[in-house]
């Protein structure tokens, strides 16, 4: 069995390094890995990093020449991916790749087509920071789970993993962080198998590269009502 982690990549110079050496690192018994790094027009000298790594590390990277967003990166990963499993892993260090285990758990057991992280489920470590973020990913979560039916807690968590069967079926659509509320849409329209499983988070502040902001809210709100009700 192989796991891709595709791992979107924008101006990250200071934690791309740590977070490679971090997923490289887990142990996944028989399971082999491939990194699969999309880096979408940095210009923080992330570029030229990851040239070095994709040889020292032997990992793939594709670039983009211009500026997509995340959910473009996402789907030049997924293109370039050749795992039975399929990961999201940020490119900083708010999710611990040590708990990779626990997340490929119910689709190796057979159980899931999808697994979702949850910061809000479960016991385990989360960096306290800002109260406005936290209602806003808990009403963009209640507002898709009333479109979707189903009982996510953490709609807009980065930790989510398909199997290749269910990534093949999929179009990505949105460019930006609108890819969550849509892939959402479409692995329940889908009848996938979905679980969740608690995860630790480790947030960052603006200052040290936090991106995303309330235009991607309200860009979430539109993706939600146009994915569900509008392109089906």
């Amino acid at each position: 069995m192989k796991l891709s982690v595709v791992i979107p990549v924008y101006n990250e110079l200071e934690t791309l390094r740590e977070i490679l050496d971090a997923v490289l690192a887990v142990d996944l018994e028989d399971i082999e890995k491939e990194i699969v790094a999309v880096d979408d027009c940095s210009t923080d000298g992330t570029t030229d990093l990851l040239k070095k790594l994709s040889d020292e590390l032997g990992i793939k990277v594709q670039f983009h020449e211009v500026n997509q967003g995340k959910g473009a990166a996402l789907r030049t990963g997924f293109k370039a991916s050749t795992g039975d499993i399929i990961i999201i892993q940020d490119a900083d260090l708010e999710y611990d790749p040590n708990e990779y285990p626990k997340l490929l758990k119910p689709i190796i057991k057979g159980k899931a087509d999808v697994v979702y992280g949850s910061r809000f489920a479960g016991g385990e470590s989360h960096r306290v920071l800002y109260f406005w973020h936290s209602v806003g990913n808990k009403f963009l979560t209640l507002l898709s789970n009333m479109f979707t039916n189903l009982n996510l807690t953490d709609m807009e968590v980065c930790y989510k993993v398909f199997t290749k069967d269910v990534i093949s079926q999929l179009t990505v659509c949105e460019n930006r962080f609108g890819f969550e509320p849509e892939i959402t849409a479409k692995v329940s329209r889908m009848g996938c198998r979905i679980y969740e499983v608690g995860i630790s988070y480790a947030g960052r502040t603006y200052s040290e590269g936090k991106k995303i902001g309330w235009r991607d809210g309200f860009r979430a709100i539109w993706c939600i009502l146009k994915y569900n009700l509008i392109e089906k």
